[in-house]
């Protein structure tokens, strides 16, 4: 009778929750929709949507569409971050080092459109998300550490200038590559070229590498004037 009973139950099985599985998941699909539509056009019930979920959980995980656009922020920057750390930079000469920072940065951008889509929309809002985020405040020492390490040892081998600032430097590398992606459309336009080809992402990706490292080599010292 019991056997019977249990065959005979056709109520569904309850699945177990998963939450950070869901969290995950709502992070994917706010990301993908705030690069799609930008903070102010993207919608909870979309990403909630998107992600499979009920609305609910949105503000349970996040709070609201501010926090999950920070959230998204974070996730996006968190994941640059973790690559760049995973370069191994101190293990090369400096030049293959830098030369190695330089071309992942720019592949980076090349493979992750929705993080310059985001960093243009927070650039809009005047960066109110980053500023509120300690997480992606901190997250750039390392990097910085990282790039004033290899300074340091290429000017201690006399490859590298001995006047260069990580910080500029940093922002010079992740300008030229940014630029080019931020823009292209404008671009292409602009000299009636498609920038958008295979053939001209490498040879874009050669010029900032070549750029950088020749902006990186010692003054050549000059006559002295008479």
């Amino acid at each position: 009778m019991e056997e019977t009973a249990r065959m005979n139950d056709k109520r569904p099985i309850r699945q177990k929750r998963d939450p950070e599985a869901t969290r995950r998941a709502l992070l994917a699909a706010a990301i993908a929709e705030f690069a799609d539509k930008g903070l102010a056009g993207s919608r909870v019930d979309e990403i909630a949507h998107r992600a499979g979920v009920n609305k609910q959980l949105v503000y349970h995980h996040f709070g609201n569409k501010d926090d999950l656009f920070r959230a998204a922020l974070e996730q996006v920057y968190g994941e640059i971050r973790a690559r760049e750390q995973s370069l191994n930079l101190a293990d090369l000469p400096a030049v293959a080092a830098m030369e190695r920072l330089v071309g992942f940065s720019f592949d980076h951008l090349a493979e992750h459109p929705e993080l310059v889509a985001l960093l243009n929309d927070e650039n809009r809002h005047e960066a109110r998300h980053v500023k509120s985020s300690p997480q992606i405040q901190a997250m750039h020492s390392p990097l910085v550490r990282m790039i004033d390490e290899t300074l340091a040892r290429g000017a201690r081998d006399g490859v590298f200038r001995t006047d260069m600032d990580p910080i500029n430097v940093y922002i010079s590398i992740a300008g030229l590559a940014y630029f080019f992606f931020a823009n292209n459309h404008t671009l292409s336009a602009i000299f009636d070229t498609n920038l958008d080809t295979a053939r001209e992402v490498s040879r874009r990706r050669r010029h900032v590498i070549d750029f950088v490292l020749s902006a990186l080599q010692p003054r050549e010292v000059g006559p002295s004037p008479n």
